[in-house]
């Protein structure tokens, strides 16, 4: 496949990245700007807490559109054609002290102050986002994102932000004109787009504030002492409240696009007509659905109700959670243990089929994106196509469960080399075996019932056994699944379809009312234990 190839079938896909990436286009034509420079895509992180799923899953939905206009534009990420900025508010007064924090006391006694002028409580970096800023490149690291860091306190506090801060002076008015009337009537009273900080305790103030000289920068505000104080707005002196803070970026590093979560669309509102009449442009972006758990409620972090990108990475692959992502973004997602398992096994579905499909159905597949989304390609093709796993997660997991506490990294891959073959155990089984007694240890084993057969179930279980007894120990899979098949078909033992056959097969045999398919698990775990099982099961009826 040519690039021009992938240049037009970008063109025309409706994957939803290359959906998004239409629209730069439309902006940008040539795919740069009218100076030349790169096209800049911007997410947004406030270090006042540790990155999280939400943190992980802006940066690869953004840069899944980042590489989906470098494709249509016919560049590869080393051509510079994009950058993207990953911004941190840490300018940003803190207004809580987070709830998973130690040394508590430490930041209860700098509430107000900027992030990065109150001492770290882990007591390793010089503030406290400084602390949570290297934990963001750290993750965003791991993960393999290409970014550039961006601190609002270094732009603040270097000047870097000044002429930009001047223009917020010089439409003072103007601001406040699009700001006041969606305001309560008590907030408008304090309410500045400019937050000046206190010259005697430090703080970031909520306080009214009279411009005296937009050239100069300089402001007037009453401080916490009840003094009046005349001083500039530059050189980090001030901060700006969060819509205009937000347009003023945009406006002083050029942002193109940059999505954000549906609790923020009115800040998207706002910010886009502050952004304009600071004589910028607001950029492209999508508003996402944000993520639900398991009882549909919304994902809270004082509730606790959410799950973290170590929790998934304990019983799943990193490549499952970008899959999980991937789909439709505007629709909510449940994001729960229970999503992993599934999620796994369809991403392997998936990059499998790459190999075999037409261009313009490999722009639709997740894998083809996540694969690009590091620059994980030669030329157009992405590695791993058609890779697939000797056996699916479900396999996997039912293996565990049925080593119940005796499922080790060790059994499992004992069992796994009997079936597969010695030395054919890949980096990415490796992983899955883990993390499939992991899951199987904290969330499959506790909930196993293995119920006594009924009667004509038994009868279909002496069968199953009859025939495993005259079996040989290497009998393939798809034989042992036609036999599970033909018994489930017999009129003698009752069952209304195979369906029930099967239920019946999961629930008395492995204790779950979903399971594999037989023919896999017996070659797997081997003809001889799984008489056993049998035998167990026959011993209840």
């Amino acid at each position: 496949m040519s690039m021009s190839d992938l240049t037009t079938a970008a063109r025309v896909s409706k994957a939803w990245p290359f959906q998004e990436a239409q629209r730069l286009l439309k902006r940008y034509p040539d795919g740069v700007k009218p100076d030349g420079s790169p096209v800049l895509f911007e997410t947004g992180y406030g270090p006042s807490g540790l990155p999280h799923i939400g943190t992980f899953q802006e940066v690869l939905r953004t840069t899944l559109v980042r590489r989906a206009f470098e494709a249509m534009i016919g560049a590869k990420p080393e051509d510079g054609k994009t950058r993207l900025v990953a911004f941190s508010d840490d300018m940003d007064g803190l207004r809580k002290v987070p709830d998973n924090i130690a040394n508590k006391e430490v930041l209860a006694a700098n509430l107000g102050k900027p992030l990065t002028r109150i001492p770290d409580p882990f007591g390793t970096h010089e503030s406290f986002a400084h602390h949570n800023n290297a934990r963001l490149r750290d993750f965003l690291d791991r993960f393999g994102f290409e970014y550039e860091f961006v601190s609002a306190s270094e732009r603040y506090n270097s000047g870097g932000f000044d002429e930009a801060l001047r223009q917020v002076l010089r439409k003072n008015q103007a601001i406040l004109d699009i700001m006041l009337p969606t305001l309560r009537e008590e907030r408008r009273k304090t309410y500045s787009p400019i937050l000046p900080i206190s010259p005697t305790t430090g703080a970031v103030l909520q306080v009214p504030v009279e411009v005296v000289d937009a050239e100069a920068g300089v402001v007037r505000f009453t401080d916490e002492d009840g003094s009046t104080v005349e001083q500039s707005a530059l050189g980090g002196m001030s901060k700006l409240q969060w819509k205009v803070d937000w347009a003023m970026r945009w406006y002083a590093l050029g942002v193109d696009y940059e999505m954000c979560g549906k609790d923020l669309t009115d800040s998207v509102t706002q910010s886009g007509k502050i952004v304009q009449v600071l004589g910028g442009r607001k950029p492209e972006g999508l508003i996402y659905e944000l993520f639900l758990d398991e009882k549909g409620e919304k994902i809270s972090k004082s509730k606790g109700n959410g799950l973290t990108i170590e929790e998934w990475l304990t019983y799943g692959s990193e490549e499952s959670l970008g899959f999980y992502i991937f789909p439709n973004p505007k629709s909510a997602k449940q994001l729960h243990v229970g999503v992993i398992p599934r999620a796994v096994d369809d991403y392997w579905q998936f990059r499998e089929r790459l190999a075999e499909q037409e261009l313009d159905k490999q722009l639709g597949n997740p894998v083809w994106h996540l694969a690009r989304a590091n620059g994980g390609f030669e030329g157009s093709e992405a590695p791993g196509a058609g890779d697939s796993l000797p056996v699916t997660y479900g396999l996997l997991l039912n293996l565990a469960s049925v080593l119940g506490a005796e499922a080790s990294e060790a059994s499992l891959r004992d069992y796994l080399e009997s079936y597969i073959g010695a030395g054919r155990i890949t980096p990415e089984l490796e992983v899955l075996i883990g993390t499939a007694v992991a899951y199987t240890r904290d969330y499959i084993v506790p909930t196993l019932d293995k119920r006594a057969p009924t009667a004509n179930e038994a009868e279909a279980l002496r069968a199953l056994d009859a025939y495993l007894a005259d079996a040989a120990e290497d009998t393939s899979a798809e034989d042992l699944q036609t036999e599970v098949y033909e018994i489930g078909k017999r009129e003698e033992y009752g069952f209304e379809n195979l369906r029930d056959w099967f239920k019946a097969l999961y629930q008395t045999l492995l204790g779950s009312d979903q399971g594999p398919r037989m023919g896999s698990f017996i070659a797997l775990y081997g003809i001889a234990n799984s008489r056993k099982l049998i035998a167990e099961a026959l011993a209840k009826a």
